[in-house]
C-alpha cells in the first residue's frame, strides 16, 4: 500500500513539472509597479523571447512556470525601464571627448579646464560644452580675447550649456570667414564696442561649426557605445533623440543589428530638406529597437542665452525678442508635407510667441486628422490663452529645466510672464498626459532627478522651501507614467513597451528604493540595480 501511495507521490509530482512552461527567466518576490492602465502593482512575472509573457504573483507564477533563470528581487521595487522623451543621446557620447565645463562658476575656471584639457591631449582643434553665464557672478556673456591671446592657431568651440550659442575664437572665426559684416537668418553675432566678441547664438553657431573637422565613424561609434553605457546605468531602456541626421541613424541601426548597441531609439530625424526628403520618400523604418517616424524642428532658440521668441520684449533687455530659427513660410511648407505623411511633427519651442506660432499652425494642417500626437518640444512659456490648444497636441517637457532656470527666469520673463512657465500640471490637465524627459546633455542623465524636479519643484540643495511654483508638480503616479507609458504613448510605442505587461517587451529596472514611497528628498540619490532590455541583464 505505502508503495503504491509512494508511485503516486512520484507520478503526480512529474507530471506537474512537466506541466510548468520552460521560459527564458522569472522574477519572485518583488515590489511590482506595472505602471498598466489600472496602475496595478504585481510581485512577479514570467520572461519569454524578450517579453513579458505572465505578471502576477510570486505563487502562481512559480506554480505555472519554470526557467534556469530565477531572479528573486527580495523585496525590492521593479519598475518599467524609464523612457528618456526629450535628450541627445549621441551629443552625450561626443561629450566624453570634449572639455566638461557645466558647473563652471567663472570664465576664469572655464579657461583653466581648457588649458588642463588641452596639456592632456595634443589636439588640433578643441571642443567644450557646458558653461553657463547665468552661473557667475559677471551674468554676461564672455568674449574671445583671453583665448585669442593663449590659443592663437587653435580653434576653439565651447557651446554653452543649452546648445544655444557658443563662444570661439579667432581661429575658429577664420575657418568660416566670419567677420563683422556676417549675417545669417536666425542667428546673432554679438558685438561689443565694435568687434565681434567670438560669441555666436543660435543658427550664426554654423558659421563655425560647420568648418570645424568632422567625426569619424569610429568617432560616432564610441560616441553611442559610450553614452549606451551612461543611459543603462541610470535605467534608461528607450531614448528619443532629438535631431540625427540619416548617416547617424543609418550607424544606430547598424550597431543595433549586429547586437552592439542593445538601446532601444526613438529616433527624431533633423529637419533638413535632404532629411525631409529622403525619409518621407522612404517611409516609416521600425525595427525591435530603432522607430524612425519623426521630423524635428526649432522655432526659436533658449531663455538662457535670450534667443527663444517672446511676445513681448524680455524683461531684463527692452526692445529684444529672441530668435526666430524657422521662417513661417518654410515651416508652414513642411507641416503640411508631413502633415500628408506617417510621420510626426516635434518642434523645439521655448518662448511664448514661438509656442503660440507653433500651435496654430499645427492646428491649421492637422484639421480632421486623427491621433497624429504631433508635439511641442519643451513648451517652455505658454501665454494663458494658449493651454487650450494642447488639446490635442503632445506636450513634451523636462522638469529638471524648471529647476535650473528658476534663479533667472523672472528675471528674463517679469512677475506676471512666469506664471505660464514650466506649467507642467496645466499642460496635463489639457492634453491629459505629459511626455518627460531631460534634454541631457543640456541637463543631467538621471530619471531620479528628473522625478524629482517634477514632484519637489526643487534643486538638489532643497530649493526654494516650498518648492517652484508648486501648482504645476506633478504626483509620483503622473511623473512615472510620463516617464514610462506616456513617454512610449508619445512615441507611438504604447502597444510594446512603458508598462510590465503580458506581450510587452520585458525592459525593466531593479531600483535600490520604493520611489513612490520613499521620503521625496533621497529621490535624487537613488540609483539602478539592474537594468534589463528584452529580458537581458544589461547593467548590473
Amino acid at each position: 500500500m505505502m508503495k503504491k501511495l509512494l508511485s503516486i507521490l512520484v507520478l503526480t509530482a512529474l507530471t506537474s513539472c512537466q506541466q510548468k512552461i520552460k521560459v527564458d527567466s522569472v522574477v519572485i518576490n518583488a515590489n511590482v509597479y506595472t505602471v498598466n492602465s489600472s496602475f496595478d502593482k504585481a510581485e512577479a512575472f514570467a520572461i519569454k523571447d524578450g517579453k513579458f509573457i505572465e505578471v502576477g504573483n510570486s505563487k502562481d507564477i512559480q506554480e505555472k512556470y519554470t526557467s534556469d533563470s530565477l531572479i528573486d528581487a527580495k523585496g525590492q521595487t521593479i519598475v518599467p525601464g524609464f523612457i528618456d522623451a526629450h535628450c541627445h543621446f549621441l551629443g552625450l557620447g561626443f561629450n566624453s571627448k570634449q572639455v566638461d565645463l557645466v558647473g563652471t562658476t567663472s570664465f576664469d575656471e572655464v579657461v583653466s579646464k581648457i588649458i588642463e584639457f588641452s596639456n592632456k591631449h595634443d589636439l588640433k582643434h578643441i571642443w567644450g560644452r557646458g558653461w553657463d553665464q547665468n552661473d557667475w557672478d559677471k551674468k554676461e556673456f564672455p568674449d574671445n580675447r583671453l583665448l585669442n591671446k593663449l590659443y592663437p592657431d587653435t580653434p576653439i568651440v565651447l557651446t554653452r550649456i543649452d546648445g544655444h550659442a557658443s563662444l570661439v575664437n579667432q581661429a575658429a572665426l577664420d575657418l568660416g570667414n566670419v567677420t563683422i559684416d556676417s549675417k545669417v537668418d536666425g542667428g546673432e553675432l554679438v558685438i561689443k564696442d565694435g568687434e565681434l566678441t567670438g560669441v555666436l547664438i543660435d543658427r550664426a553657431q554654423e558659421l563655425v561649426k560647420n568648418y570645424m573637422p568632422k567625426a569619424s565613424r569610429k568617432d560616432i561609434v564610441d560616441a553611442l557605445l559610450e553614452a549606451q553605457n551612461i543611459c543603462f546605468e541610470n535605467g534608461l531602456t528607450t531614448v528619443d533623440d532629438a535631431g540625427l541626421d540619416r548617416e547617424y541613424i543609418e550607424i544606430i541601426d547598424s550597431l543595433q543589428q549586429m547586437g552592439d548597441l542593445k538601446i532601444r531609439m526613438y529616433a527624431m530625424v533633423s529637419g533638413t530638406p535632404k532629411n525631409v526628403d529622403y525619409y518621407l520618400n522612404k517611409g516609416i523604418v521600425k525595427t525591435d529597437k530603432l522607430d524612425v517616424r519623426s521630423f524635428k524642428f526649432y522655432a526659436d532658440g533658449a531663455l538662457g542665452s535670450r534667443g527663444a521668441l517672446l511676445r513681448k520684449p524680455y524683461s531684463d533687455k527692452p526692445n529684444h525678442f529672441g530668435l526666430q530659427l524657422t521662417d513661417l513660410k518654410t515651416f508652414d511648407t513642411y507641416a503640411k508635407r508631413i502633415a500628408n505623411s506617417e510621420y510626426q511633427m516635434n518642434t523645439h519651442a521655448i518662448g511664448d510667441s514661438a509656442n503660440h506660432t507653433v500651435l496654430n499652425i499645427y492646428k491649421n494642417v492637422l484639421e480632421g486628422k486623427k491621433d497624429r500626437r504631433w508635439k511641442i518640444e519643451h513648451a517652455q512659456v505658454i501665454s494663458p490663452e494658449d493651454f487650450k490648444l494642447f488639446d490635442d497636441i503632445i506636450p513634451s517637457v523636462q522638469p529638471t529645466h524648471a529647476t535650473s532656470d528658476m534663479y533667472w527666469a523672472e528675471d528674463r520673463l517679469g512677475h506676471e510672464r512666469i506664471k505660464g512657465a514650466y506649467a507642467y500640471k496645466e499642460l496635463l490637465n489639457h492634453y491629459g498626459k505629459v511626455a518627460l524627459g531631460t534634454d541631457f546633455p543640456v541637463e543631467q542623465v538621471s530619471p531620479f532627478l528628473t522625478f524629482y524636479a517634477a514632484v519637489a519643484r526643487q534643486d538638489v540643495k532643497g530649493y526654494p522651501e516650498d518648492g517652484f511654483q508648486m501648482e504645476n508638480s506633478l504626483s509620483r503616479e503622473e511623473t512615472l507614467k510620463g516617464m514610462t507609458i506616456w513617454a512610449a504613448y508619445s512615441n507611438f510605442e504604447e502597444g510594446e513597451k512603458g508598462s510590465i505587461e503580458a506581450g510587452k517587451f520585458a525592459d525593466f529596472i531593479i531600483l535600490d528604493k520604493n520611489i513612490m514611497e520613499v521620503p521625496v528628498k533621497e529621490i535624487p540619490e537613488m540609483k539602478t540595480l539592474q537594468t534589463f532590455v528584452g529580458g537581458e541583464s544589461v547593467f548590473n
